[in-house]
């Protein structure tokens, strides 16, 4: 069967119904822009998509890349992904015109990354960690720097990544140990190791640019005593070509369950010499602010890579649920009958729902996050612009988490659809799953991203964006209201929020009483949060179809069943999904500790 990756229609009802992205033209950056311009872009990406990423996906997963103790090995067909990424310009796009971009909006750019991750997540890796390495060298390195490694980024000659996980330290980045001493020609030497650097070494760039977190001599302690450095893989000469080996080495390779053609490496700094040749990126002690930008353009994209994921395995499931017949109607008693395809058994249609409720509400979630960062760099005035800052800084751990939980578990319901075909590699199915298993783990853990909304998050500067988020979804609760068609969408959204608002208030009083007791469940709330949010994004795309349909006979048949669906979609996960934060919330409103109070010794 062939297998389509995303849903054009949905790709366009989410730019265009969703949020207005035709609207950006207005905008001076965009002027010279259309919406052809923006439908040309997409459309090569889905054919770079198709043709260059989705050809090895299985063979990417079936030869990895290897390591012979002096160089990596990837298949070729990785090595022509990326020249094709780059010739079209994808690495400079968001740019502007005089620094060689494309001057595209950051949801253009991004929901073109989601056609390449849809294609082939771990070959679309590296594309993806160069552009958030690219933007820091461009928003913080200094002239030099910049002149000397951005063009070749942009151009797809050096690739980049980040380097911040180290053997004893995960998430923990206030204890790293890899230092940074100074030299008399301005450079540093790093010593130290690093861990799961993805991309840290392959065959495919003529140079690689690392983004490295280091301490140098007599920092203050914990995060505030931490630098960022570039770190090339090959020292440029005076003629600008990389030609002199820094003393970056490559102690192996890990062997992953997925993301397989995604070199997942440890790397020594400073193993040969008296260090890894580094420069500093910004201010010193400031390394852990500036990555932070890298880390947040991570976490959403990470956000989109589990939805985009779990969106092909659903329309996996949809093509295959229609296409195979087995089994009778319960009311059908005739054995002699022909066999209906599965799709029209109530429980395969109830999981393929619950399917689509998650990965397209997950795309929906991540393409608005991507309009903030648009608005945050764009909006035309500087209170629209700190409005999207404070919203997106709010909403960016559950732009990661929330797909990375429910659009995987959207791959498990896929594989359950097939039934034991779901199971074996001859369907995609099983490697799709895999893939999608990074996504809770990677760019901060669930829990991670639970203890930064709650401990941090939402508390920010008097909850700004906690109040702006809930302006926003009382603006979409007003515009409809008088609809009877979302009337009960609009009372479950509107009970989920005052839930949430309840129990946000009594959480903040926990937690200035105990820390430790007042965030031991943050996960927990992490997800009722998620919850709320999703079924606002929910909400908003039903208004859109409510009124599309209200349009009667000036649509087609076609898109009637789409708004139809986006209708049922809503109402699945409003009225099915949300209504689990109501025992949640209990749990949470007790304090209830028995996880918290669990002992070591009892396990």
């Amino acid at each position: 069967m062939s297998e389509q990756l995303l849903n054009n229609r949905d790709i366009e009802f989410l730019l265009y119904e969703f949020l207005d992205t035709e609207a950006l033209l207005q905008r001076p950056r965009y002027s010279e822009h259309s919406r052809e311009v923006f439908n040309a872009t997409l459309e090569t990406a889905q054919t770079i998509a198709n043709k260059y990423f989705a050809d090895h996906y299985t063979k990417g997963d079936a030869n990895e890349p290897s390591f012979d103790g002096e160089k990596v090995t990837l298949i070729e067909e990785t090595r022509t992904a990326w020249n094709a990424f780059a010739e079209a310009g994808f690495l400079a796009a968001h740019y502007d015109f005089d620094e060689g971009g494309m001057q595209l909006p950051e949801v253009i750019l991004r929901t073109a990354m989601a056609q390449i991750n849809a294609a082939n997540v771990s070959t679309a890796a590296y594309p993806f960690l160069t552009l958030g390495a690219a933007n820091l060298v461009r928003s913080f390195a200094c002239d030099v720097l910049r002149d000397t490694y951005l063009p070749p980024m942009m151009d797809g000659r050096y690739a980049g990544t980040m380097a911040l996980t180290e053997p004893d330290q995960g998430s923990a980045l206030g204890d790293i140990r890899t230092t940074a001493t100074p030299t008399d020609d301005g450079s540093y030497r790093l010593r130290g190791q690093k861990m799961f650097i993805s991309g840290g070494d392959q065959s495919i760039t003529e140079n690689i640019v690392h983004m490295v977190l280091a301490r140098i001599k007599d920092a203050p302690p914990g995060v505030k005593g931490i630098s960022l450095f570039l770190v090339p893989k090959l020292i440029p000469g005076a003629d600008g070509q990389p030609d002199t080996r820094n003393d970056v080495k490559l102690a192996g390779l890990l062997h992953k369950m997925g993301y397989r053609n995604t070199t997942s490496t440890v790397l020594n700094f400073g193993e040969a010499s008296d260090g890894a040749v580094g420069y500093l990126v910004g201010e010193p002690h400031r390394g852990l602010h500036y990555m932070f930008q890298m880390m947040n353009e991570a976490r959403i994209g990470v956000g989109s890579g589990a939805a985009v994921l779990g969106y092909r395995g659903y329309l996996h499931a949809l093509q295959y649920a229609r296409e195979r017949p087995q089994g009778r109607l319960p009311s059908n008693r005739d054995p002699q009958s022909r066999q209906v395809p599965i799709i029209q058994h109530a429980d395969v249609r109830r999981m393929l729902l619950m399917q689509k409720s998650y990965v397209e509400g997950g795309l929906a979630l991540c393409l608005y996050a991507s309009s903030l960062v648009e608005d945050a760099h764009s909006a035309t005035t500087s209170v629209e612009r700190e409005r999207a800052v404070e919203l997106l800084d709010l909403l960016t751990p559950i732009a990661k988490s929330w797909p990375s939980k429910y659009c995987l578990k959207a791959n498990d319901l896929a594989i359950q659809v097939l039934g034991g075909s779901g199971y074996i590699r001859e369907y995609p199915l099983e490697q799709l799953y895999r893939d999608n298993r990074l996504n809770p783990i990677h760019e901060g853990t669930e829990g991670i991203q639970a203890m930064d909304l709650l401990g941090r998050k939402v508390p920010a500067k008097g909850m700004a964006g906690y109040q702006i988020l809930t302006q926003e979804i009382h603006k979409t609760l007003s515009a409809c209201t008088g609809d009877s068609t979302l009337e009960p969408l609009v009372e479950g959204v509107n009970s989920g929020l005052n839930q949430l608002n309840g129990i946000s208030e009594n959480l903040l009083l926990q937690m200035s009483a105990d820390p430790d007791r007042g965030l031991a469940n943050a996960t927990l709330y992490l997800d009722v949060f998620g919850r709320v949010v999703v079924s606002w994004i929910w909400l908003k795309q039903a208004a859109i179809a409510s009124a599309k349909l209200a349009e009667g006979s000036a649509i087609s048949a076609e898109d009637k069943n789409f708004y139809r669906g986006k209708l049922q979609a809503a109402r699945f996960y409003i009225q099915w999904e949300l209504p689990e934060i109501t025992p949640q919330i209990a749990l949470l409103e007790s304090a209830n500790s028995v996880p918290f109070e669990m002992q070591q010794a009892w396990f």
